[in-house]
């Protein structure tokens, strides 16, 4: 299959197979054009129902479970340290263990209005073009839950929920009382009998929608689309303005494939890595790269995890209370809060702490390591049975935040960042606000440094108007390349106050039906 692809001139190439790959291989394949899927990662068996566990260390074992296989190294306020970041490498990429949260942007993250004006004067695709992609993305993900009572912009389309639960009930009850709007997150399953709820985990009935289960497999199914794992993309090679091929790897053997389109879509920290691993005579700085911003402004959300202890004995967590009344404060860019849908246990904390020891300037003394699960028994003391919730701050495009390709380490993932005063100002007044609305319930913090939500990176390749200043236009083709798209989480300007999820699908669907009618002419009304 491998030789015949290769030497095959497909009409798309699609590099990477998460939330935006494997939505836009879906759409393309069902057009009838012709769809060759690449992914870094295996394709893994269709019952597996593993977590992305940054306990594994060795690169083979992680490999083989689908999780990214080397740590990756970030200098953080000019601290270097490297740990293992919740990324997948296989086929689904990283959506194929997230908690299939589906929640929908509001107007203030894409359009500059009135009462919040936008802090880059607005992305260059409204609103309102986006939300029939956002109904698109409900149904193909068959997304379920409550309509948010804040949201200002018309009915969702959302399946009906789940009967709750008593315990989420009783903690829906306990916020409505002071004041508060929560409702049934906005989550991309579908609620099959005896339905596992895998949030966090590869799920083995197919039940939770992700882009392995939503766009690749269907994809596949058309006929129309083939898929080569444990393939790696090293570059992309063209002139006078185009991608004439790309260059892979793949056990040991260099392969060459060819396409008349090609879309990129390996994540906010690979994307830009593979299109400045791509510098030639026709593009000294790296592919798409003549603005200097590939790899540039890189933002993550900064999670604000907090305990919330139920007034009356629960046997199992949270798993889908979503609320928004902190999403806005005055001028101040927020974000959501939503249950994490796990307990504050000894394990849960111990990870935790783990990720944080790993990230920390402690690091380097590895023997220090075993010493948290000493504050994890205090702390499984103190808290018990509570639930947890994480507040999502926004992140804003820094240019000096960025990713950057090590030449001599090419399979490296190397992360610059720095917290900038006004993150921190905002922070500030998020947590103040947090507590404040949890008056009278008793709560605690989880942690007291800044904590960047590593599964959330976006902003490395973003679109715009002006090609000084983005890398891609607003269909996400780009500027400088006529033939390359890219759909995952880094064509983003700004991070948004919600989970990146719905937004990178939603925007893969309308970037295919632009590419659709490049090569083929037809438009949507014309392909039914």
């Amino acid at each position: 299959m491998v030789d015949n692809a290769s030497r095959k001139i497909w009409d798309v190439i699609v590099i990477g197979t998460g939330m935006g790959g494997g939505p836009i291989g879906r759409v393309l394949a069902q057009a009838g054009l012709s769809v060759l899927f690449l992914e870094k990662g295996p394709m893994g068996a269709p019952a597996e129902e593993q977590t992305l566990d940054s306990e594994v260390f060795d690169p083979v074992a992680r490999q083989v479970r689908g999780y990214w296989p080397k740590p990756i190294k970030a200098i953080i306020n000019g601290h270097m340290s490297e740990f293992f970041a919740p990324i997948g490498a296989a086929v689904g990429g990283s959506s194929v263990f997230y908690a299939a949260t589906l929640e929908r942007p509001e107007r203030r993250d894409i359009d500059s209005i009135n009462t919040m004006p936008h802090p880059t004067g607005g992305w260059p695709v409204s609103y309102d073009e986006f939300l029939p992609y956002f109904t698109k993305t409900e149904q193909m993900f068959y997304v379920h839950g409550q309509e948010d009572p804040l949201y200002q912009d018309g009915p969702s389309n959302l399946i009906q929920p789940p009967e709750t639960t008593p315990e989420d009930k009783a903690m829906k009850d306990g916020f409505k009382a002071k004041g508060l709007h929560p409702y049934h997150a906005h989550m991309a399953i579908k609620n099959m009998p005896e339905c596992m709820q895998c949030l966090g985990k590869k799920c083995p009935h197919g039940g939770k929608m992700d882009g392995r289960s939503a766009g690749v497999m269907p994809a596949l199914e058309t006929g129309n689309a083939e898929i080569i794992d444990m393939c790696e993309v090293t570059a992309l090679k063209g002139e006078a303005g185009s991608i004439s091929h790309i260059i892979a790897s793949r056990k040991g053997q260099t392969l060459t494939f060819r396409a008349r389109c090609y879309v990129l879509a390996a994540g906010a920290l690979s994307s830009p890595r593979l299109l400045l691993a791509s510098a030639s005579d026709e593009w000294p700085n790296g592919c798409a790269n003549s603005s200097g911003l590939v790899g540039k402004n890189l933002m993550f959300h900064l999670n604000e995890m907090f305990a919330v202890f139920p007034k009356s004995d629960s046997n199992g967590p949270s798993k889908a209370i979503a609320m928004r009344d902190l999403y806005n404060d005055n001028q101040d860019r927020h974000g959501m809060m939503q249950a994490m849908g796990i307990d504050a246990s000894y394990g849960e904390i111990v990870h935790y702490l783990n990720m944080m020891f790993d990230r920390s300037f402690l690091s380097r003394l590895k023997f220090l390591r075993q010493f948290t699960r000493i504050p994890a028994m205090i702390a499984i003391k103190i808290f018990g049975r509570a639930k947890i919730f994480v507040g999502l701050l926004e992140d804003l495009p820094y240019k000096e935040n960025r990713v950057e390709f090590n030449a001599d380490k090419p399979d490296e993932i190397q992360v610059h960042y720095r917290f900038t005063p006004e993150l921190l100002q905002r922070r500030r007044s998020f947590r103040k606000r947090i507590k404040k609305a949890m008056r009278g319930q008793r709560s605690a913090f989880i942690g007291f440094q800044p904590e960047l939500n590593f599964g959330h990176a976006c902003g490395t390749v973003c679109f715009g108007s002006d090609p000084s200043s983005s890398v891609l236009d607003r269909n996400c083709r780009a500027h400088d390349v006529d033939n390359l798209y890219v759909v995952d989480s880094s064509f983003m300007p700004t991070s948004m106050g919600v989970n990146p999820s719905l937004m990178i699908a939603a925007n893969a669907l309308r970037v295919g039906d632009h590419i659709i009618v490049d090569l083929t002419g037809k438009e949507g009304q014309d392909r039914d």
